[in-house]
């Protein structure tokens, strides 16, 4: 509990809000210290009172845009770790009876001490990530040996399907270049919840888009629910097709749109650097630099990549030891949104864990560190039965140009060793490229901050009110393949 939350409770924080505004007023803005002084609150999880101070706060008419926008920003990032953060003890405790049938509430204490657990103190009130015990059966190796001796170890059926494909692959000899690409057919719908702004009021919506590549080609626009759209210029990170809508009384808002592409696989044989030649081509020197803050040369990024890399001055060989070790000590868990993490490179080397994004950001933060320059991509993973987003990324070698590595995929099961590390330098043909970027503008501007402010898979969506959140609107991608 910090030292404001002790002097003020109940119905002092009114209070407190109210003194809070009047002495901003007493300054030409929100300066530093005092904007600090909410931040802790809000880092401690004081909501309440961070609430009511903002609340104060907007009745100040002198507020510039930038300022409006921090508050923005920060009851954001309030509501939706509430909305991540659901479940009380007693609810953990049920979920975990199945394979701990006398689990106690001390047991937990372990687990939430290494972010094993994860959970937060919101309001005094100690609240668990939604998917929070299922991360822990794949974060904590004892809790998922636990598991495994009650209810058996289930198949990895992604897993399967990766390594055929990438064997038939390396057996055929089809690259990018020869390989005949997969045809498809896509239909993209966005639905706002009925309600979610008033009626009479224009929606507007970003949907996500193939981008050309050399390893996704042939797209083409077959319609759109709406007679006037945008389509995004090649230059942005994000390809976005945009339309507006009028919201109706009662009733769903629908956004549509249907595409074909094709896509391609690719992949690289290393071989051994001083028999290679470099290419014809500049090092690409805008991949270099941090992009805060989730692209970051923290202290802790910089240590570990110093240490995984000690004695190893070849860019592939750097590359290969630290995407070894993302795979081997980095498990795959269920991720808190993005837009609510301070930085995501530190929170996966502190606690040991993260999604595809996550592991992507930290490769990349190791790779341009170590000078290695590192580009983002990402999208949808296509892989028959396991459709959903997807994360992952371009190293570029002066030997190769840009080669993609997936370092959520990480090592294969399968002794051979050109499958084994086929993410490091190779991606199968099962993707969706949306993405070359993070963090772009999108065309025309969005006004209020994003629901995912880094990536772009899902949608955005906004009013004249606001940004509409994840929790306001739903999602689909509907799959064929035209060329089987």
């Amino acid at each position: 509990m910090t030292p404001i939350t002790r002097a003020f409770n109940g119905f002092f924080i009114v209070l407190f809000a109210t003194l809070y505004c009047t002495a901003c007023q007493q300054h030409t803005g929100l300066d530093e210290e005092f904007k600090s002084a909410i931040y802790s609150d809000f880092l401690h999880g004081e909501y309440a009172l961070v609430r009511g101070v903002l609340d104060s706060l907007e009745l100040d008419d002198k507020l510039s845009q930038s300022e409006l926008e921090w508050i923005e920003i920060l009851r954001a990032k309030m509501h939706r770790i509430g909305l991540d953060f659901t479940k009380n003890e007693n609810q953990i405790l049920d979920q975990l009876k199945h394979v701990y049938p006398a689990i106690m509430v001390s047991d937990l204490k372990e687990w939430e001490k290494t972010g094993a657990l994860e959970m937060k103190v919101l309001n005094g009130e100690k609240k668990y990530f939604k998917y929070a015990v299922n991360n822990l059966f794949r974060i904590d190796s004892t809790a998922k040996k636990q598991r495994e001796n009650i209810l058996g170890k289930r198949p990895d059926g992604l897993m399967d399907f990766r390594v055929k494909h990438i064997s038939d692959l390396l057996t055929t000899g089809l690259n990018r270049s020869s390989h005949p690409g997969i045809s498809w057919k896509a239909s993209y719908t966005l639905t706002v919840d009925a309600n979610a702004v008033p009626a009479g009021e224009i929606i507007r919506c970003w949907l996500p888009y193939p981008r050309e590549h050399q390893r996704q080609k042939h797209i083409e626009l077959i319609s759109t629910s709406e007679d006037h759209y945008h389509l995004a210029s090649t230059d942005q990170a994000h390809q976005s097709i945009y339309m507006e809508k009028t919201a109706q009384q009662g009733e769903e808002t629908v956004f549509n749109c249907e595409f074909r592409f094709t896509t391609f696989p690719e992949w690289h044989h290393f071989e051994i650097p001083s028999q290679l030649k470099a290419k014809e081509q500049p090092t690409p020197g805008e991949y270099l630099a941090e992009q805060l803050p989730h692209i970051v040369f923290s202290e802790t990024v910089r240590h570990f990549a110093d240490s995984l890399t000690n004695g190893i001055t070849n860019p592939i060989q750097q590359a290969r030891t630290i995407f070894k070790w993302i795979s081997t000590e980095i498990p795959w868990a269920s991720a808190l949104e993005y837009s609510t993490f301070e930085c995501i490179p530190d929170y996966v080397l502190k606690y040991k864990h993260g999604d595809c994004g996550m592991v992507s950001f930290l490769l990349i933060s190791m790779a341009r560190y170590m000078g290695i320059p590192a580009k983002w991509q990402s999208g949808w993973m296509l892989h028959p039965g396991y459709l959903n987003l997807h994360d992952w990324c371009e190293l570029y070698f002066e030997e190769y140009g840009w080669v993609p590595v997936d370092p959520s995929f990480g090592l294969q099961t399968a002794d051979d060793s050109a499958i084994h590390q086929f993410y490091l330098g190779g991606i199968d043909a099962y993707r969706l490229i949306v993405n070359e970027g993070t963090a772009g503008e999108f065309e025309p501007v969005k006004k209020y901050f994003r629901s995912e402010p880094n990536d772009f898979q899902r949608g955005e969506v906004e009013w004249s009110g606001g940004n509409l959140y994840f929790n306001q609107w739903d999602y689909h991608l509907n799959l064929s393949i035209e060329n089987e």
